[in-house]
């Protein structure tokens, strides 16, 4: 018997609900500024331009852009019952833009000698959804 087994279980997974307009958007290939401005909540946008900034070596504007798009999902997770913890499965592709903003933050933070960040972003990314953290690696 495992003394220090959760009894209680895990919470149960929160899957974000789906912004069609803006996902069809940004899957068309409409600049990621563009869906951003006229979907501000979309993650998925958030994370796309903080993507593009760490490709184009400016780890600061990745930073801004990856800190509004975790915030975004972190009040969508919030809303749609996330307590804190708990799984936010990568295979649910509404969930995608918070993960990758996650995964993001993490890496622009690493860029500018953030450390504290870096590691909690990381592990945050592992708690919340290991598929995420192979998949984004």
């Amino acid at each position: 018997m495992d003394l220090h087994a959760n009894l209680l279980g895990e919470p149960p997974a929160t899957r974000l609900p789906d912004q069609p307009e803006a996902r069809e958007a940004l899957a068309s290939g409409t600049d990621p500024s563009e869906v951003a401005a006229r979907n501000p909540s979309y993650s998925a946008a958030w994370a796309a331009l903080a993507e593009r900034a760490l490709e184009a070596g400016d780890p600061v504007t990745a930073y801004a852009y990856a800190r509004t798009g975790y915030h975004r999902g972190l009040d969508q997770l919030r809303r749609a019952g996330w307590k804190g913890h708990g799984p936010v499965p990568w295979d649910h592709e509404p969930n995608r833009g918070f993960l990758r903003a996650l995964n993001a933050l993490a890496h622009a933070a690493g860029e500018i000698g953030e450390a504290e960040e870096e590691e909690r972003c990381s592990t945050f990314l592992r708690d919340s959804s290991a598929e995420a953290a192979e998949a984004l690696s």
